[in-house]
C-alpha cells in the first residue's frame, strides 16, 4: 500500500492506494469514530464489491442504500432518497458513510454527507480509475441542475480515501478511456514529466498493466493533492484543475446528462482547450496536435457534438470560473505542463474553436 498526505490541516487526511484494500478491516474501520455506517452504492457496484465492505466493517451496524447508475441521477431527488434513508435507519452525526462506486455515488455521497445533520464523516472508496485519480480527492461534493454540472454541492473533504487498485479489473473499456481523460488532464495542466510518462505507458494503461496503473494514479493524485492542499476552495489555483472542462461541462448539459461520460467530454474539452490555446498563441500547433494525439490514444473522443454555437456559449457562460465580467478558461501559459486561467478571450476565437470540428489543432 501507497499513501499520500493531503495537507489541509484540521481536515487533512490520507490517500491509500493498493490491491486488496477493500478487505483491510482495520484500514476501513479506523475511519469509522462511532459505532454505525451507512454505504451507498449502486446495484453494478454493489454486485462486486459489497461484500468485501461489509465483511470489512463487521461488528458494526451496516446499512447499505443503493442509488440509481449513471450521471442523470446526479440530482437533488437522489440527494433526498439517500437522507431520507439515513432518516429511516435512525442515524446520526456519530454515524460514518462510506461511498463505494465511481465519481456519481462519490459526489452525490459526500454532499449527503455534507448535508445531514449539516456534516457527518465519510470516507471515499472509488471503484472507477476516474474518480480514483480525480474526484475522490479534494472535498469537491456536489450534484447537477439541468442548467449546469456540479451547480449545487459544497466543499466537504472525506476523512480518508482508499482507492482498492483491484476495482479497475472490471472496468468495462469505456470507463477505462474515460479516466485516462483525468490522468492526462493533470500531466498537462501541470507536470510535462508526468505527461510524456502517460505516452510512453499508454499500452501499458489500456491492458491494465498494474505497475503502470499504480504509477499513474499515484502520479495524478500527488499532483492534485499538491494543487488542493494550497487552494482548498478554489479561489485560485486550483481552477486549473478544471483544464477541458468548461467546454466539457457545456458538452455533457447540452447533450443531456449520461449521454456522454464526463471523461469523454474532458477528453474532447481538452483539444478545445488545446486549440484555443493554439489560436491565442499560449501553445505551439505541434504541442497542441500532441495533446489530441495522446486524447485519441486513450480511445476518447476528439470531435463535440453538433451543437449550435449560440447553446455552447450560453452553457459555458454558467461554468464555475465564469464572473460578472464574462467567461474565464484554464489554457495553456507557454505550452504543455503549463496552464493559466485566462480572462476576456475573445469571443470570435471561441467561436472558431466551436466551428473547428474534426479541424481541432491541425
Amino acid at each position: 500500500m501507497e499513501t499520500i498526505h493531503l495537507d489541509l490541516g484540521p481536515d487533512a487526511y490520507d490517500i491509500h492506494i493498493g490491491p486488496a484494500l477493500l478487505a483491510d478491516a482495520d484500514l476501513l474501520r479506523s475511519a469509522v469514530g462511532g459505532n454505525r455506517a451507512f454505504i451507498v452504492s449502486n446495484q453494478a457496484v454493489a454486485e462486486r464489491y459489497l461484500d468485501r465492505v461489509l465483511a470489512s466493517l463487521d461488528g458494526l451496524q451496516v446499512d447499505v442504500h443503493l442509488m440509481p447508475d449513471g450521471e442523470q441521477y446526479k440530482t437533488l431527488a437522489t440527494l433526498e432518497d439517500i437522507i431520507g434513508s439515513l432518516l429511516d435507519a435512525g442515524h446520526n452525526r456519530s454515524t460514518t458513510l462510506f461511498a463505494l462506486g465511481g465519481g456519481v455515488v462519490g459526489d452525490t455521497t459526500g454532499f449527503a454527507a455534507a448535508s445531514f445533520q449539516r456534516g457527518v464523516d465519510f470516507v471515499q472508496l472509488p471503484t472507477t480509475l476516474l474518480s480514483q485519480v480525480d474526484s475522490s480527492v479534494g472535498g469537491k461534493t456536489a450534484v447537477n441542475h439541468p442548467l449546469g454540472k456540479n451547480m449545487i454541492g459544497a466543499f466537504y473533504q472525506p476523512k480518508k480515501v482508499v482507492i482498492d487498485t483491484d476495482t479497475l479489473s472490471t472496468l468495462p473499456p469505456r470507463e477505462l478511456s474515460a479516466g485516462l481523460a483525468e490522468v492526462i488532464k493533470h500531466g498537462a495542466l501541470a507536470d510535462l514529466e508526468y505527461f510524456e510518462q502517460i505516452e510512453a505507458d499508454m499500452d501499458q494503461l489500456l491492458a491494465l498493466d498494474p505497475v503502470a496503473m499504480t504509477s499513474a494514479i499515484r502520479g495524478s493524485c500527488q499532483i492534485k493533492s499538491q494543487i488542493v492542499a494550497q487552494d482548498e476552495k478554489e479561489s485560485g489555483v486550483r481552477a486549473l484543475l478544471n483544464f477541458g472542462h468548461t467546454f466539457a461541462h457545456a458538452i455533457e448539459a447540452g447533450v443531456g446528462y449520461g449521454e456522454w461520460l464526463h471523461g469523454e467530454a474532458v477528453g474532447t474539452g481538452m483539444v478545445m482547450a488545446a486549440d484555443l490555446s493554439m489560436r491565442l498563441g499560449r501553445c505551439s500547433s505541434e504541442e497542441a496536435r500532441r495533446l489530441k494525439s495522446l486524447v485519441s490514444a486513450a480511445g476518447l473522443p476528439l470531435v463535440p457534438p453538433q451543437l449550435p454555437v449560440d447553446q455552447f456559449l450560453s452553457l459555458m457562460a454558467k461554468d464555475k470560473k465564469a464572473t460578472d465580467s464574462g467567461m474565464r478558461f484554464v489554457l495553456f501559459a507557454g505550452g504543455l505542463g503549463q496552464t493559466e486561467l485566462v480572462p476576456d478571450v475573445p469571443v470570435a476565437l471561441v467561436k472558431e474553436t466551436l466551428d473547428a470540428g474534426d479541424e481541432l489543432c491541425c
